[in-house]
């Protein structure tokens, strides 16, 4: 009966053995080509080189063997997953690219892993050829007078070609082929700080019959059946580099809403300069129309304000530029603040004191901005008692003050700051001031239990400061414990209500914020604030993510989950389980950051996947463990 039992026992490991010898494989990889390789090939035996022409169809295929089935990543650098492709699916063994741009060159990598020994790799190299129509540039150089008649003129064609492989360039005259040394009035050279094959036909001393027709013909010798490709150009004794005139006024001044027409015209050039616009703001408006030198702008924003420039070329000397800016009217920003008598130690408006009023807007263009001044609706003029001044543009643009000497019971009331512009056509912005008894300097608080603010990461937030003061002023919210930038990606944000509301926190965002008073619409006294404490609770990151383990039967199996982050961490738990089945469980041991489970004899109940729970308040972070018989090793029987 043990024999029996034992004979069993050697069968079923042999039945394992064969198993696993035939189905766990490393992986292995080679790289397939289809579709319109123009040339494949060696390099340095080293590399392969697949040569395509742009707009054609790249197909790579990655041949893969091994088991389990390897994971197969394509990537343009070497495993880096930084560069991955935006047209194609890189977890396919085929890349497939269509129309592959030149910029789209480069080394391919494919990469297969199945967690059995090194990933496999293979890589080749993609070269993208092309070539563009060539340009040709004319310059021209005009030496002293001789005897008062004569100029001697000298004529530069520059001929460039964008290419892959590099360009190979001739020039002719009419149907003459020049070359070097066959015209004693022609000379072609390659400027010594170019790189490439660039060409310069210079022409000498002109003479009658170089007043003719140039052809540039650039050429990669037919490879990947690219054709050869030629400009012409006409050359008369009119060839002049252009010039232009804009029949608009700089600044144009509009207003919002208004349609701008600007005209550029072409005084001169030959061959006829053909005009663009460009703007500063990178590229022209979207609602822009563009017919020959006009440029329309219909209903003009400020977004849409900058400078624009016509530039005419006619590939004759520098292109032509000349340029307007365009100033769009707008008033935004109306702000206020009041400054107390600064003699006095505390900062509440008494009677008997002196008040300043200040106003402040944006305004563009800030030379048309007009302020006024009423009190309870009614005009005021600057007086003894009360100063109406307003500060110097280029000093503080867009601010004016309004002094109360010797406050009086009587001047209690609303005082309006109104913003204008000369122009016209923009709404007046009018700010409301109240002095009065009740008018006092403003108070910052936290409310109770709501610092420290805990929150788990992924939900909205609400940071709060009580402000009271009359009038209450704008809160300025700020990162308190380190230079770093506020949800928004600004410095300071703003809040009329003392609520800083943050939508989808992140564990970066733990930390200590500031909330303070501003100056504006409010008191001009020291900045009151306070601290807000804001804790993000994130689940556990662990690691491994996941590993495949191989042992072999009867040997010991060590599994290790560790902790990297978590947020709570001083209470943590962890769970072990093998397809959901509990097998151990507990709480960390604060002087550890990692659990361990071992299966002290490997046996074919144990293969399986073994799951690492380790949970906080936030959530759990989770190790995976595969755990496979290993055929590498042998296997010993001891038979008594």
């Amino acid at each position: 009966m043990d024999l029996t039992i034992c004979v069993l026992g050697l069968l079923a490991l042999i039945v394992d053995g064969i198993r696993c010898q035939g189905v766990y494989a490393p992986p292995t990889v080679r790289i397939i080509h289809s579709g319109h390789a123009c040339n494949v090939e060696e390099e340095r035996h080293t590399e392969r080189v697949y040569t395509i022409r742009e707009g054609e169809t790249l197909e790579l295929t990655c041949l893969v063997t091994g088991h389990p089935r390897p994971q197969i990543r394509w990537t343009k650098t070497a495993g880096s997953v930084s560069d991955r492709f935006q047209d194609s699916s890189v977890f396919n063994e085929t890349l497939h690219i269509a129309k592959i741009q030149r910029t789209q060159g480069g080394r391919y990598y494919c990469k297969a892993e199945n967690g059995l020994g090194s990933p496999a790799i293979k890589s080749i190299r993609v070269d993208v050829y092309y070539l563009d129509d060539p340009v040709v540039t004319v310059h021209q150089s005009i030496g002293e007078a001789k005897e008062q008649f004569y100029y001697e003129r000298t004529v530069f064609l520059r001929c460039v070609a964008n290419s892959n492989p590099p360009v190979r360039y001739s020039w002719h005259r009419g149907r003459e082929v020049l070359t070097q040394g066959s015209d004693k009035g022609v000379e072609i050279y390659e400027p010594f700080f170019t790189q490439g094959e660039t060409k310069i036909l210079k022409l000498k001393n002109l003479r009658p019959q170089d007043y003719a027709n140039y052809s540039c013909i650039a050429s990669v010798r037919n490879v990947c059946g690219i054709p050869d490709r030629s400009v012409i150009f006409r050359l008369t004794n009119k060839t002049a580099s252009p010039s232009i005139k804009l029949l608009v006024e700089d600044p144009i001044v509009v207003n919002p809403g208004q349609t701008v027409s600007l005209v550029c015209i072409t005084t001169g050039g030959e061959p006829p300069p053909i005009l663009t616009w460009v703007s500063s703001n990178d590229s022209l408006p979207q609602r822009s129309v563009v017919k020959g030198g006009t440029l329309t702008l219909p209903a003009i924003t400020s977004d849409e304000a900058g400078v624009y420039s016509c530039v005419a070329s006619n590939n004759v000397g520098n292109p032509a530029k000349k340029s307007t800016t365009i100033v769009v009217r707008a008033l935004k920003k109306g702000r206020f603040w009041i400054t107390p008598d600064p003699y006095h130690n505390d900062d509440h408006i008494q009677i008997g004191r002196e008040v300043k009023i200040s106003c402040q807007v944006e305004a563009t263009p800030p030379e048309e901005l007009t302020f006024s001044w009423l009190k309870n609706g009614r005009a005021l003029r600057s007086s003894e008692r009360m100063v109406i001044t307003q500060t110097d543009p280029d000093i503080s643009p867009g601010t004016t003050n309004l002094d109360i000497i010797d406050l009086k019971f009587t001047d209690f009331g609303t005082y309006t700051c109104v913003a204008a512009l000369k122009g016209g056509g923009i709404p007046e912005i009018s700010i409301d001031v109240n002095i009065s008894s009740t008018t006092v300097p403003p108070n910052l608080t936290v409310p109770r239990g709501k610092s420290p603010l805990v929150a788990r990461e992924g939900d909205t937030v609400e940071l709060e400061c009580l402000v009271s003061g009359k009038p209450k002023p704008i809160i300025l919210w700020s990162r308190a414990d380190k230079e770093a930038p506020m949800p928004d990606g600004s410095m300071q944000m703003e809040s009329y209500d003392g609520v800083l509301r943050i939508v989808n926190v992140s564990r970066e965002m733990t930390g200590s914020y500031r909330c303070q008073t501003s100056q504006y619409n409010g008191f001009n006294v020291k900045p009151r604030e306070a601290i807000v404490e804001l804790i993000v609770q994130y689940p556990p990151t662990v690691e491994p993510v996941f590993m495949e383990m191989r042992q072999g039967l009867g040997r010991p199996v060590v599994m290790t989950c560790r902790v990297l982050r978590a947020h709570p961490s001083r209470v943590l738990r962890f769970e072990w389980l093998l397809s959901n089945r509990l097998l151990h469980a507990g709480a960390f041991d604060t002087q550890r950051d990692e659990t361990e489970y071992t299966i002290r004899s490997l046996n074919r109940d144990g293969w399986g996947e073994y799951t690492c729970n380790v949970i906080n308040e936030a959530g759990a972070g989770k190790c995976t463990f595969q755990v496979t018989v290993s055929c590498d090793r042998a296997i010993t029987w001891h038979y008594n």
